[in-house]
């Protein structure tokens, strides 16, 4: 008689369905003993203004222009944009091979607050509904002129933020970058297939079957994703249909606030430490040309979301790294998505 499949203990594949790729999962393998780096952790203990951030209140950035006494949240044009709006078209290359395009946009920096010695893990809910709110400006504002706006923080060293101060990023531009175009592409055909949108029906599977999810609210749910590739990998979802963060209800947005207020202090308690992570939100592209009255004709695939990528693997100073056959085959982690939520609603505060 052959063995049972078990899936916290045998080698499987799981698809996932927004991006179309595959992860590895080898649960056995959290038997093996722990012979890798270990670090110490580095003192966090910052004071609430720093004389010498760029960020702060008042201070002159790198570029040398000076911030306001901002008292809540500021945005500005990064001095070192990675896009810039006005740049000339580099034409084809004579080798098909050495492809190229050109591409336009624009890079913002959105402090979340005054304060040099908080983690959004750290605000209140009126200080997250803030930044909520800024989200939504920002996107409604740059959807205007940009194909694509891309909201994002990373927080912390590990995932290379310059700058402890408490800050995020947009990136806008001209063109639907390479995950967003996968997952523009394989929502719609979900959609065509199955007749509702991919990630409104993944929420109710979430939420319904209850062994992923981490907290959930009136509106919102967070899960570790069935296809999660990061030990800890966070997926934020709407419970309504809604296509990007303008779209969302007065009662939508300061849920959020709510959620983020217990999902962040979370992470921060399963290692005793201010859980570094990249964490951004995606929603139906927007640009030129975009007329809301056509919206859910040319867009009803899409779901908003964001996603939290945690690289912390075992303890605050023992992190996952994507090497071997992660970078030549495919991503491949041990922990299951399963074991990886439990282990969060068990440190909940």
């Amino acid at each position: 008689m052959s063995t049972p499949f078990d899936p916290t203990d045998h080698p499987h594949r799981r698809v996932d369905p927004l991006s179309g790729g595959s992860v590895l999962v080898s649960p056995h393998r959290t038997k093996r003993p722990w012979q890798g780096k270990q670090e110490t952790p580095a003192n966090d203990a910052r004071p609430a203004y720093d004389p010498t951030c760029y960020l702060c209140p008042g201070n002159e950035r790198k570029g040398g222009e000076r911030n306001p006494a901002y008292e809540g949240t500021f945005v500005f044009t990064n001095d070192f944009a990675a896009l810039l709006p006005d740049v000339p078209d580099p034409g084809p290359d004579d080798d098909p091979l050495l492809a190229r395009a050109g591409v336009r946009g624009t890079s913002q920096v959105i402090c979340f607050s005054p304060r040099h010695d908080l983690t959004l893990a750290e605000f209140d809910h009126a200080g997250l509904a803030r930044v909520v709110g800024l989200w939504v400006e920002r996107a409604e504002a740059l959807g205007r002129d940009w194909r694509w706006v891309q909201i994002f923080e990373n927080k912390g060293e590990a995932m290379g933020a310059s700058n402890p101060h408490p800050h995020g990023q947009i990136w806008a531009l001209d063109a639907l970058p390479t995950l967003p175009a996968a997952e523009d592409a394989h929502q719609r055909a979900w959609l065509d297939d199955h007749g509702e949108p991919l990630l409104v029906r993944y929420e109710e599977v979430e939420r319904s079957r209850g062994e992923r999810v981490v907290t959930a609210t009136t509106h919102w749910t967070a899960v570790v994703p069935w296809w999660a590739t990061w030990p800890f990998e966070l997926l934020i979802l709407p419970r309504r249909h809604v296509l990007r963060l303008p779209d969302l209800t007065a009662a939508e947005r300061d849920d959020l606030a709510t959620l983020l207020g217990r999902l962040l202090p979370t992470l921060d308690a399963l290692f005793d430490t201010p859980f570094p992570y990249s964490m951004g939100w995606h929603g139906a592209p927007t640009g030129p040309g975009f007329r809301i009255e056509d919206d859910h004709a040319v867009h009803d695939h899409w779901q908003l979301h964001a996603h939290v990528y945690p690289p912390l693997l075992r303890s605050a100073t023992v992190r996952k790294f994507m090497v071997g056959f992660e970078m030549l085959g495919e991503a491949q982690r041990d922990l299951t998505p399963e074991q990886a939520a439990e282990r969060l609603r068990a440190v909940a505060p």
